[in-house]
């Protein structure tokens, strides 16, 4: 994934620092789409997590905001990090969260040195010939952005014939203007900044990029209110991917259920909503 991390980091921070929604404001918020990844008919009786006698640890890393980062103190946060927090509340579990580098959480979880992984680790084939996931909590919706002063229609094919799209060079997002926007007019760019950047010069008329990194980006001091996201949010696994769940491994399928059923609940009260909000304050959905 490609990301600008000053600004990223920047945002994460000052997100993380905000106060926490009340209920109030949660459902009055019409210009914040929550996204709801829970099937209501999947409820079934409460999961009770397995007694082990100790602490369950949660292993994520502290460079990827607004999912998990170091906040002020230096401890671990972010949404992925807080909504565990509150899965171990309803579970009524004493739980850890410990940082390590990104691409040593999945050894560290193999070699029992943590018991859940809370980062952004894609679900894919892979990863389930070796571990155990949760349903995803979180997926990366592609979406447009264009200038609020150009007055554009929502994207469509329609809509989009002739028209000039940035995209990232050999991305999935690229490839997805091309198989179903044909008539549009791609514009190559080596980086997401490079294509932010034109977007906010006027050289193309949309931007078609990763959800989380382009509401980041509109929300920030870089786009200078320039833009906005426009139109709705794709999810075609094929080419963005299933999303994020907590991982654990194969031998601890009661934990996997009791995870899972925990984060049906935390949608179920609120919390999911609340911790929503306070990290993603433009959606990216």
């Amino acid at each position: 994934m490609t990301v600008n991390s000053r600004i990223l980091l920047a945002a994460a921070l000052l997100f993380a620092l905000l106060p926490a929604p009340v209920e109030a404001e949660i459902s009055a918020g019409p210009t914040v789409r929550v996204p709801n990844f829970w099937n209501p008919r999947a409820r079934g009786e409460r999961v009770e997590a397995p007694q082990t006698g100790r602490a369950v640890r949660f292993l994520t890393d502290d460079e990827f905001p607004p999912l998990h980062f170091a906040g002020p103190d230096g401890s671990p946060t972010g949404f992925s990090v807080e909504l565990a927090r509150a899965v171990c509340e309803r579970l009524a579990i004493t739980c850890t969260v410990q940082a390590r580098r990104f691409d040593t959480l999945l050894d560290a979880l193999g070699s029992q040195q943590g018991d859940v992984v809370a980062a952004a680790i894609p679900l894919t084939p892979a990863l389930r010939a070796n571990f155990l996931a949760t349903r995803p909590y979180f997926r990366w919706p592609a979406r447009f952005a264009a200038r609020n002063d150009r007055g554009l229609p929502a994207p469509s094919v329609p809509a989009l014939a002739g028209r000039t799209v940035g995209v990232v060079a050999g991305s999935a997002h690229a490839a997805y203007v091309k198989a179903f926007f044909p008539k549009a007019v791609s514009k190559d760019f080596t980086d997401l900044a490079a294509a932010e950047g034109a977007l906010r010069r006027g050289e193309t008329d949309y931007l078609f990029a990763d959800g989380l990194n382009l509401a980041l980006w509109v929300g920030g001091q870089e786009a200078g209110g320039c833009c906005a996201l426009v139109g709705g949010d794709y999810l075609e696994n094929r080419y963005f991917g299933e999303g994020i769940g907590f991982v654990t491994r194969t031998e601890d399928a009661a934990l996997n259920r009791a995870l899972d059923d925990a984060l049906q609940r935390v949608w179920d009260d609120g919390k999911y909503t609340e911790l929503y909000l306070r990290f993603f304050p433009v959606s990216p959905f």
